[in-house]
Order: structure tokens, then sequence, then C-alpha cells
């Protein structure tokens, strides 16, 4: 900060601000999975310094933090593409899936990774130990048809490698689950064209004296109810969570009887994107410590069904992305709107919060910082939609006489995802220059219950490009917003919709598409087996709606668009494909507005590597600059615009 001297006016996005590129992608380590074995902590952090490779990380009892995989392993999944339930610890030994050849390693006693699977073409996740019986189950993804992908739960010997079919038949198969004593199975399945989040079942098997389950029961779910994370108490009963209320909350069977814990107009559970989520575990006393989301709040509580108690621990924590339990504590990842993610450890009997690892070692003073406002708008239908605000925030600077600030509207990805009010260093690099951010969690967000979810079915590109759109309104009209100066921007299903935005609706003056959607046709044409029937629901069946698809689709009407554009893109995006992003970067420039495209090699679905992650921020930053006419004071190598007017070049 700058003591006791008032801020200096100067024009909106030109602020100087500490919180730069280089801090952010040189101190970030994301944390994607957490585990507990005893009282040791593991957990997986993303390196952006190191390629973006996935490093497993252990916290030890006494203390002591080591890694355990050396580069350059990375442990991580490709199964579902999106991945998640990458290592397993246990008894048998620490094993994880490497993302260069998708096979399973297990660390040996000197430190160093061996393969443990020698099929090509294969993708693991989800593993747990089955110790009676020296072997892993896992979801196993095979790749080496000419079709789909088929999916299955398989056993993999410890010892040998040797892999056994244990259960197929469906689409989709996640988290493998065993009782404590070892004698009965439970997973979960679903089929096209159902999501995760739409339609599961959960099914539990015996397992036989030769290892093999016998018949499936059908326990809960189906086409309409989506059942998330089983898990088994340590007395043997099966837990899960279930939105047949209307709201993710938890459930248990006793006796053949399926019985509501604790039902609440609140999220117990969360969209399966990738596998290994989890939002409960049992503590020493057989007592639930489980997140819940309220109003796009996350907290932590203590179930105990057999007394029916249920208590809110008080944290600092706003966001937790996932819990895992020991005896007397638990571990989440999770945030507060003033401090990055990290691993922290709550002690459970004096509810004491430890972070063990920070996802960022950069440490900037409050006054550059933007607290999350948690905002309600008004929108179509009658209606009201979410979001949270962030006003520019800067301890040495102010806006000058008369100026309200640039707005950039944010949308999150998935679209059946959400955002929190968690701290965010990107969201951070733009309030601490003069630019408002509102991140929206439009209808068809996770967070408010099912039938807010089911807003977006058959309305994609339309409902999120309404709450988009009104979410800025609200804000123009509080007088937080230059109306002039609106900017949208989104990364995948949200950069479909920042396309949809610039293309349909004649409102915002520039905007950004990252790794976005502009042709709807091609993504489900082109699209892997996970997310190849999404669209069933969010559009309609293809090729029957194909008239939908096509008046959905930006890149057909871009004789509609007035706005100018950045896009950014990786070569390697399975999710979607480049061919996406060129498509519209010729048609905007054809039409003569401004535009410009980023094409980073060797990233995927999302930027991992530092260098890219640097140049996309800055790159974007000089691009508002040159479109809204405020000079950035960050030192930016160009980038080039095509169709910049002379006027504004």
């Amino acid at each position: 900060m700058n003591g006791t001297a008032s801020p200096t006016p100067a024009p909106c996005g030109s602020w100087k601000s500490p919180i730069t590129s280089d801090l952010i992608v040189g101190a970030s380590t994301p944390i994607d999975e957490i585990a507990v074995a005893g009282g040791d902590i593991y957990w997986t952090e993303r390196r952006p310094q190191e390629g973006g490779r996935n490093a497993l990380v252990r916290r030890r009892a006494d203390g002591m933090i080591e890694d355990l995989t050396p580069a350059p392993f990375s442990a991580r999944s490709r199964a579902h593409e999106y991945g998640g339930g990458a290592f397993s610890v246990s008894p048998l030994g620490i094993f994880f899936c490497s993302f260069e050849d998708q096979r399973l390693h297990r660390l040996g006693a000197d430190g160093l990774p061996g393969a443990l699977t020698h099929l090509a073409g294969m993708r693991y996740a989800d593993m747990i130990a089955d110790v009676a019986r020296n072997r892993l189950i896992a979801v196993r993804e095979d790749h080496n048809g000419g079709g789909e992908a088929v999916n299955a739960l398989v056993a993999i010997d410890v010892a040998t490698g040797a892999e056994r079919l244990l259960a197929g038949g469906h689409d989709f198969f996640s988290t493998p689950v065993l009782s404590p004593d070892g004698s009965r199975l439970a997973w979960l399945t679903w089929d096209h064209p159902n999501m995760p989040w739409d339609g599961t079942d959960l099914w539990v098997a015996a397992i036989g004296d030769d290892g093999t389950p016998g018949a499936p029961r059908h326990v809960a779910g189906g086409a309409a109810e989506s059942i998330f994370q089983p898990a088994w108490s340590p007395s043997g009963e099966l837990h899960f969570v279930s939105d047949r209320s209307g709201w993710w909350n938890l459930y248990r069977e006793r006796s053949g009887t399926i019985e509501a814990l604790h039902p609440m107009a609140a999220e117990f559970g969360v969209p399966q994107w990738v596998f290994g989520m989890s939002t409960y575990g049992f503590d020493g006393r057989g007592r639930i410590v489980c997140a819940y989301s309220s109003g796009g709040d996350w907290r932590l509580a203590l179930l105990d069904p057999e007394a029916g108690s249920f208590e809110t621990l008080v944290t600092s924590l706003r966001t937790i992305r996932r819990v895992r339990v020991g005896a007397d504590f638990a571990v989440v990842v999770g945030g507060t709107p003033a401090r990055p993610d990290g691993v922290v450890r709550i002690d459970l009997g004096t509810h004491g919060e430890q972070v063990i690892r920070s996802s960022s070692s950069a440490i900037v003073d409050p006054g550059y910082v933007a607290i999350a406002e948690a905002i309600t708008f008004p929108t179509e239908g009658g209606l009201d939609a979410h979001g949270f605000f962030y006003r520019p925030t800067n301890a040495a600077y102010r806006a000058a006489a008369g100026e309200r600030p640039p707005l950039l509207v944010l949308n999150h990805g998935g679209p059946t995802s959400a955002t929190d009010a968690g701290f965010n260093w990107s969201i951070q690099f733009w309030t601490s220059r003069g630019i408002g951010v509102v991140d929206v969690n439009y209808g068809g967000s996770s967070g408010y219950g099912r039938a807010y979810r089911q807003r977006l079915n058959g309305q994609w590109g339309v409902v999120d490009v309404d709450d988009a759109v009104n979410a800025a309104k609200y804000l123009v009209a509080r007088g937080d917003a230059d109306g002039e100066r609106l900017a949208i921007r989104g990364g995948s299903a949200g950069g479909y919709t920042a396309l949809c935005a610039l293309t349909f609706r004649n409102f915002f003056k520039a905007g950004a598409s990252h790794y976005g959607i502009g042709d709807l046709e091609t993504l489900v044409r082109d699209t892997h087996k996970f997310e190849a029937r999404y669209l069933d629901s969010l559009v309609g069946p293809y090729p029957a709606q194909q008239a939908l698809y096509r008046a959905r689709s930006p890149i057909h009407f871009t004789q509609r668009l007035a706005a100018a554009m950045i896009l950014f893109q990786g070569a390697d995006d399975k999710a979607v494909p480049p061919n996406q992003a060129e498509a519209m970067y010729e048609a905007v420039r054809a039409k003569g507005l401004p535009v410009a495209y980023l094409l980073f090699e060797k990233e995927g679905h999302g930027f991992r590597r530092a260098e890219n992650i640097k140049r996309a921020l800055e790159a974007e930053l000089y691009f508002y600059g040159r479109l809204f006419g405020f000079a950035p004071a960050d030192a930016i190598a160009p980038v080039r615009i095509e169709n910049l007017p002379a006027s504004i070049g």
C-alpha cells in the first residue's frame, strides 16, 4: 500500500498493480486432489513452472512435506478427458496414473515409479485397494476399438498387473467403493444421453470367494435422479448423495430402506466433472464430516445421524472442493475471499484450521484485493439469477473524476458447473488494474438446486446469455460500471456463452473466447465420449434438431457481429478442437471487425504452461486497452489485432 497517501486518480485499466502475470504464474501451484492415510496427507499440485505437470506430494504426520513423483512423471488421468481420481494410497502401496502413457505406476521402495499395467490404449481412474485380494479396483477406459471408448470396472493384480473385468455393459462407471470387510462392492453407472448430474444408478454386489462380483442390486437412482459419491460407513452401511428432493442431500440404506439423513435446501454434492470428487467422509467416531453449499457459499458441518445432530463448523472457508477425513481431523481443498485455495487441515476437536499447503506462495497487500459481493439480480421470465461482483480495488489508485470503470462479465465453463466466492488470481489481475468483474452463476449452474440446474435444458445459448447481459445491466444501473465499456469472456462452455452474446446481442463492446465453441454441429460431431450426448439436454437430439443447432451456432451468424473479439486456443484440445476458434476468427476478420487469435502449442482444454498462462492474461489486457482507450501500466508484448480502426490504433 502507499501508506496514508490518498489514492491517485487515474484512468481505469491503467492502474499499476503488484498482481502481475509473472507473480500469478510464478507462485501458483493449483491443488487438484487430496487423500488421507493414517496421519499422512497426500495431494497433487499442478506446476505451471514445470510444464504443467501434476506432482504427487505427501505431508507426513511429523509435518515433513516431500515430493513423491519425480519429474517428468505427472500424476494425471485422461479418462473422460477431464481426468481426476489419478492416484491411490493404501497398505498395498502408492499408485498413480502417468499422464504420458496413461499406465498405472507404483512407487517403489527406492521412490522411483514402476509400471504396473501394460495394456496399450487404456486409461485408468478412481483406483481403490482391495487389500485382502492384493488388487486394485479401478475404472478403465479402453480406446482400442474403432468407435467410442469402452468403460468398465476392472481388477488389477498388484503383483502381476493382470487385469480382470468386474462390471461392464454401461456407457460410464465411477466411484467404486468396498465395504469395510471387503465383502461388498458399490459403484455408479450412467448411460447416454445422461450426464452424471442428470441421472445415475447406484449398484451394490457381493464379492465371491474368487473375487468375482455377484449379480448387482440396484440401490437408488435412475434417469431423473443424480447420485453422487457412494461411501460405506465404518459399520458397513452404504451412504450416498441424491438429488431426489430437488437438492443433493445425504442418504443411507439401512435394512433395505433409504433414509434421508438431514434434509436441507442446500447442495451436499457437485457435478461429477472429474473422478475422485468428494464432499463427505467418516471420522473415527462414525460421524459424517460434510461440506454443503448454500447461496453459492460452502460450509463444513458435522452430522451425527444416530444422535440426530447437525453442527455447522465455524471456519474462514467459503470454498471447499474436496473433503477427506481422518480419525480426528478433516482435510479439504478450500479458500477464503482473501486467501487462495490450499490444503487445509481442520481439527475436529478444536475446529482449528491449519493451511498445510497454499496454491500460491505470493503475498499481496489486502489493499489490492477485491472481495466478492454475492449478488442476485432479475432476469428473464420474472426469475432471479446469481453471481459475484468484484469492485476495482487498488490502494494506490482510484477512478478519475466522473469515470465509471469498465466491466468484465465472466462465464464459467461446464456449463453445468459453478463459480464461487473464493480468491481467484485472474480476477484480482483485472480488479487491481481498475476493471470491475462480475462472475455469473447463470441459470444451469450447480449449487442452487436441480430446478435451477435444469433452466438451461434446451436453452443453452439463450438463458446463459440472458443472465450474462442482465448481470451487466444490473451493475450499470447501480452505477458500478460504464455501460459503454462492457466486455464478456469465458472458457469452453463459457466461451460459447461469450460468442453467443457477441453474435446474437448488440450489447457488449468486446469479448474474449478461451477455447470456446462457435459451431455446435462441429462440437457434437467431434467431441469425446463423455460429452458426446451432453447437447441432447442442452440443445436437443442431433441430427433431429439440426436446424436448432445451426440457429444457436455463432459461426453461422457473423453478419450480426458488431463487437471486437480475441480468441485463445490450445493446439492439442480434444474437447473443443482448434478448428472451432479458427473458423470463428476467419469469419470475424472477413466481417472487418477487430479480432485477434492466439494458438498455443502443447496445450489442451485449458492452459497449464506458465508462459502461456502469462501470455493469455497480458494479451487480453492489451486487447481491452486498445478497444477501451486505456494504456496498461504493464510492459506487454503487442498483440496483432486485425481490422483495428486507425482512430484507436
